[in-house]
């Protein structure tokens, strides 16, 4: 009897934790829900993307991760066409790294790395005004949220995040690959 009183206490005290935003968002959302803001105007709805993998990487052109905006390109260049998406999510709360806006953007990812997958509007994805997708990650995946610059999450097949990775863990790493694979092999 003790055990289930403290299994449930747990529980209650795990809901009750939970950030008030993050309620909402737990009940069957998958990130074919959310949309960002393209630097020309537009938007990219996720749902766009669903039944593919989706890479959503939080970026900054002046950060010292920077360069892994090449790796980003490899995994594009190699799985894009049996379905993987990489968005890039520029942000600038993280050391405020990304100075640039609008597509300035993207044209110094292209520049500079070679970037030919999407690049989003500078958005914040951490704090108060984290973008909703971010809220709804942080809520999937609580003790992986975005430290730094060029965080990644895998969203797999089914919409929900299948994978997170710090900032240090190269895009083209085994695990990030590994992870990639998986989703693309999965039945969708």
């Amino acid at each position: 009897m003790t055990v289930v009183r403290r299994e449930a206490l747990f529980v209650f005290a795990g809901a009750v934790a939970l950030p008030a935003w993050a309620a909402p968002l737990q009940s069957g959302v998958t990130a074919s829900a959310f949309r960002f803001a393209r630097p020309d105007g537009g938007s990219l709805a996720l749902a766009e993307q669903a039944g593919k993998p989706i890479l959503v990487v939080n970026t900054a052109t002046a950060c010292g991760y920077a360069p892994q905006f090449s790796g980003l390109q490899q995994l594009w260049t190699r799985f894009g066409s049996r379905g993987l998406t990489v968005i890039a999510v520029p942000s600038a709360d993280f050391g405020r790294q990304e100075p640039l806006d609008g597509l300035a953007i993207a044209d110094a990812a292209r520049k500079n790395y070679g970037v030919t997958f999407p690049v989003m509007a500078k958005t914040s994805v951490t704090g108060p005004q984290a973008h909703p997708f971010y809220r709804w990650a942080a809520s999937e995946k609580p003790a992986e949220t975005p430290r730094w610059n060029f965080h990644k999450y895998l969203v797999g097949r089914d919409g929900h995040i299948a994978a997170a990775f710090a900032t240090q863990v190269e895009p083209t790493d085994p695990r990030v690959i590994a992870a990639i694979v998986k989703e693309l092999d999965a039945a969708g």
